[in-house]
């Protein structure tokens, strides 16, 4: 079942909560542990009301709000928990493009909901939220399709100068930058824009440093097979997400928006409803202005739709099915190969040929990577009928991968050490803030331990196999 017609073989109607939800449980990997390691990530919102709850749509200032008032701080703790001894050889960054516009399909859907409130504005003098969102202007345009905003290439230029200023000896003039991208446009500006931010006193070989496209390696999902027929072309593999959207909690939300907008209930669907709530996020995170469509929206709804929006992570992106995760291991793989060459040229004293490696993705790339390693796994999955369970669920897309979001990789050579496989040592951070590993509860960690707890994924997680379409008839979830 490996041709063309794959992904249309293992297309199923959604269904319902209860029916796919034994099946899902089952599909999750229990190979990885539980328990998930307190992480330094859990901050207040940025500003009260809805802006903390908009998942892969956030601002990124909303999980380092200090951001807000200085776009250059290094924030709280700036720190490092290593050794003066310690000095770092090689760093690795795989970053989330900036803001962008909203895709060219949101935009049709956006437009479809306000030239419906346009045509009963006539008879809106009793609506006054239909008659505000008439009156707003629809200036998206299908043409902005997912592109990088102005505010996309301030995100990327402001890291920039904070990742120098964070580490200023592997950022000093003349060390080699190695900027990697996925084809999409929005990627190559942001990798464009990064570079821009570190100024003309680096020199990288010129101003214009050539951004390498990569999608094996930042698009690993488009070139897995199982995952694009099981999981991305599949509507059976969504099905958390479809049983939510019919759920108590939205229909709920879907009641109160419809009634604000004196529509009748049956001419919204969660859909619409979600473009409209993005709306108010994007115009948040391109214009900083509260938009008009916020006002449709409380916080209980804003948590409701994260939720939604989390769902569609979880099953699609994170732990709801292995291939998920898996399908990553190749870029996993990849950061390890150039963090043991750094270590070889270094025991050999030899110069390290890649001190800066910067890749720029999605928030698709970042999402399964994490997983992989095994951050934010709830006990329980997400699922269409555990909302109110997962209130303190630690996966939460906007805290892990909003706009400009960075996982990063440093490795360091430490002087003056007790043993032998202390000399080299890594520190994790995502979004600027230390993370801790797993094995250890610390943040920092010898490079021998990191690989050897990482020793299974590195060793016995083969790309071409795991991404094979399995040749038996067996139903999409059945397989996952």
């Amino acid at each position: 079942r490996g041709g063309p017609g794959a992904a249309g073989a293992v297309k199923r109607r959604p269904r319902s909560a209860s029916s796919c939800g034994s099946r899902a449980v089952v599909a999750m990997d229990p190979r990885r542990e539980a328990g998930l390691l307190p992480l330094l990530l859990v901050l207040p919102l940025a500003s009260a009301g809805l802006s903390g709850y908009f998942g892969t749509k956030s601002r990124y200032e909303e999980v380092n709000p200090y951001l807000v008032s200085d776009p250059l701080s290094l924030g709280p703790g700036a720190g490092g928990s290593l050794p003066a001894s310690c000095t770092p050889l090689q760093l690795r960054a795989v970053l989330r493009h900036g803001t962008r516009y909203p895709t060219a399909g949101q935009i049709r859907r956006l437009g479809e909901l306000h030239a419906r409130l346009l045509r009963r504005a006539a008879g809106a003098a009793a609506c006054p939220a239909a008659a505000a969102l008439a009156e707003w202007p629809m200036w998206y345009e299908e043409s902005l399709d997912g592109r990088l905003a102005p505010q996309g290439r301030r995100d990327m230029e402001q890291l920039a100068r904070r990742m120098a200023a964070r580490f200023p000896a592997l950022f000093a003039a003349r060390r080699r930058l190695a900027l990697a991208s996925s084809s999409k446009h929005r990627c190559l500006q942001s990798g464009a824009a990064f570079r821009r931010g570190l100024g003309p006193t680096l020199d990288f070989g010129g101003d214009e440093v050539e951004v390498e496209v990569n999608d094996s390696l930042m698009r690993f999902f488009d070139h897995c097979a199982k995952f694009v027929a099981l999981v991305e072309e599949n509507d059976a593999a969504m099905c958390q997400v479809n049983a939510f959207k019919e759920g108590p909690e939205m229909k709920k939300v879907l009641e109160k928006v419809a009634s604000a907008l004196c529509l009748p209930v049956e001419e919204l669907n969660a859909d619409l409803v979600q473009v409209a709530f993005l709306t108010c996020s994007y115009e948040l995170a391109i214009k900083n202005v509260t938009s008009p469509w916020c006002s449709l929206f409380t916080e209980e709804d804003a948590k409701v739709l994260e939720y939604l929006n989390d769902l569609k992570q979880y099953w699609k992106r994170g732990y709801g099915y292995d291939i998920n995760s898996r399908s990553s291991c190749v870029l996993f793989q990849d950061i390890f190969q150039h963090l043991d060459q750094a270590v070889e040229e270094s025991k050999s004293s030899k110069p390290i040929s890649s001190p800066l490696i910067v890749q720029v993705g999605h928030a698709e790339t970042l999402q399964p990577l994490l997983a992989l390693m095994g951050y934010f796994k709830d006990d329980e999955p997400l699922l269409a009928n555990n909302y109110a369970r997962q209130a303190q669920r630690k996966f939460r897309s906007g805290r892990i991968v909003p706009y400009a979001a960075n996982l990063v990789f440093v490795l360091y050579h430490c002087d003056r050490v007790n043993a032998s496989q202390e000399e080299y040592q890594v520190q994790l951070l995502l979004n600027e803030k230390l993370l801790a590993f797993h094995h250890s509860n610390e943040t920092s960690s010898t490079y021998t331990d990191l690989k050897e707890y990482y020793k299974d994924i590195l060793e016995n997680c083969h790309f071409k196999e795991e991404c094979e379409l399995p040749k038996v008839n067996v139903t999409a979830v059945d397989e996952l």
